[in-house]
């Protein structure tokens, strides 16, 4: 639409991570590790909620979506991480750098709609167990994972053809290892107030819509918890939703704070940046297999099957 307003700049630094290069080396195998058991972790889940007829249930169908949704969101990230880990001059063009941008919007764009799905889910099945069928039926939940990544798309849209229209003209360091509208904002010579205001409305959307959902879900699934009388039944009901819980814990948290802060590249920042776009993808199957019963049963089950195949 507008690339050619980018011929003063046709690329960016991203100096996010260490310029040393022993600290370098151990990170890009710190990095790859990870990478490489996020994608063989979620692929173990997508794999075994598809053979395990037991887990054909609304809520391993939103789990199995998150799964493929951290799968995109890793490689969206860390495998230009790694090739800067490894080269002198870490840049990015600024179409890359543009396209980077836009599957950042909708990966993790998706990924909290589809958390906050999960609360519902979580919700339905809690507060309302007699009736979680006829809640939660087939339709709904279709909807709600279909409409997660539906909502992103147009969102992520909308952000990246406005960014087209910038104008890059000096300043081109990046002090990130990934690039995001909030860090290549201020980087923008041209008047960038839409940009601002529709990215202010999709962190709006995205980020204080769907905690406010969360929360309130939580919140009733909580006080449904705190009237079971029996101590065995409210560590069961609370048993069913930890795993939800600790993944929105770790990828709320770490999102929030950090775009909380001011882009100014400092060791906090980018603690919380690696926290949700690369530990968090490869928390999510341990999470939600290491608590739940029926995932590690499914998992065993798998494993055996596939052990028989190779005899």
């Amino acid at each position: 639409m507008a690339l050619r307003n980018h011929s003063t700049i046709t690329e960016f630094l991203l100096l996010g991570l260490s310029d040393d290069p022993h600290i370098e080396a151990f990170l890009f195998v710190l990095f790859l590790v990870t990478y490489l058991l996020t994608i063989m972790g979620n692929l173990m889940m997508l794999l075994v909620i598809r053979a395990d007829l037991h887990l054909h249930t609304p809520m391993y169908f939103f789990l199995s979506h998150l799964s493929f949704v951290d799968i995109c969101f890793s490689s969206v990230t860390v495998p230009k991480m790694l090739e800067n880990l490894l080269s002198q001059r870490k840049t990015i063009s600024v179409e890359g750098c543009l396209t980077q941008v836009f599957f950042v919007f909708i990966t993790g764009g998706t990924e909290l709609l589809l958390l906050c799905a999960m609360a519902y889910d979580r919700y339905a099945a809690i507060c309302h167990p007699l009736l979680y069928g006829q809640i939660m039926s087939k339709r709904l939940y279709l909807q709600l994972v279909w409409g997660s990544w539906g909502l992103s798309f147009p969102d992520a849209l909308i952000n990246i053809l406005l960014a087209l229209n910038m104008v890059f003209c000096e300043a081109q360091i990046i002090y990130h290892f990934v690039c995001e509208m909030s860090s290549i904002l201020p980087l923008s010579c041209s008047d960038v107030s839409r940009n601002i205001i529709v990215l202010l409305c999709s962190t709006l959307l995205h980020g204080l819509v769907t905690f406010l959902l969360v929360f309130i879900s939580y919140a009733h699934i909580i006080s449904t918890i705190l009237r079971i009388s029996s101590t065995s039944g409210r560590s069961k009901a609370f048993s069913t939703c930890s795993s939800h819980l600790t993944a929105v814990t770790l990828y709320y948290g770490s999102g929030v704070l950090r775009h909380l802060m001011p882009n100014s590249g400092s060791l906090i920042e980018l603690i919380f940046s690696v926290q949700y776009s690369v530990i968090t993808p490869m928390l999510n199957p341990l999470i939600y297999s290491l608590k739940n019963k029926e995932v590690k049963a499914a998992v065993r089950k798998t494993l055996k099957k596939y052990l028989q195949n190779i005899r």
